[in-house]
């Protein structure tokens, strides 16, 4: 069954609609957490990595701690040897280092306040935080929060599907991302969906 988001995609935009016709109907994956703090930590390991490596690296972090929860006490007391020997890049480390301090100091929202919380302030926050970028807040917005309207304008993975699909012979900048991406507002999240589907196509290769 199409939803609005989809239809909206179909109407606005001819040259993404055969690909969202090829697709069908498509929607966010179950959701895995709603704490953001757990989120960060997760879409840290995430950062310029393959879905499936990352699962490795995450997989392997959880794994050193009994309960597999890595509250923040947990991770400032573990050693940098082991988060590296997870798979963590020094920088990956220093940044759950960074996100577990600002969770026990107060600057990472709970799942409460940051559901009341506006996409612009959410991203002016976390972003003090050391190693949090816009793309990995774009993550807790698109996966945790579920927020409609996000478009992580610096994904090489929607950058390739756009250069596929709009036929271009280098990737968008993000100037040109956000322009295009103007179309699908108030449902830019549902676009990315498909455009990190078109990247994994054969031809999206």
């Amino acid at each position: 069954m199409r939803t609005t988001a989809v239809d909206h995609l179909r109407q606005t935009d001819a040259r993404l609609k055969p690909w969202v016709d090829q697709i069908g109907p498509i929607k966010l994956p179950p959701r895995r957490n709603r704490d953001p703090y757990p989120a960060l930590l997760e879409s840290i390991v995430y950062q310029q990595l393959h879905a499936t490596a990352a699962l490795a690296i995450w997989t392997r972090v959880l794994a050193l701690f009994a309960d597999r929860n890595p509250l923040p006490d947990r991770i400032m007391r573990i050693t940098d040897e082991q988060l590296r020997a997870a798979g963590l890049s020094r920088s990956k480390a220093v940044a759950m280092r960074s996100v577990a301090e600002a969770a026990m100091d107060g600057g990472i929202p709970d799942e409460r306040r940051i559901a009341r919380m506006p996409d612009s302030e959410i991203y002016e926050q976390l972003t003090r935080i050391r190693g949090i970028g816009p793309w990995t807040v774009d993550m807790l917005l698109i996966f945790t929060l579920r927020r409609p309207d996000v478009m992580p304008l610096n994904d090489y993975g929607i950058r390739k599907a756009f250069k596929l699909v709009y036929r271009k012979k280098s990737l968008p900048t993000t100037r040109q991302l956000l322009e295009i991406s103007q179309r699908w507002r108030p449902y830019r999240t549902t676009a990315a969906l498909y455009f990190w589907r078109i990247a994994d196509t054969p031809n999206g290769a």
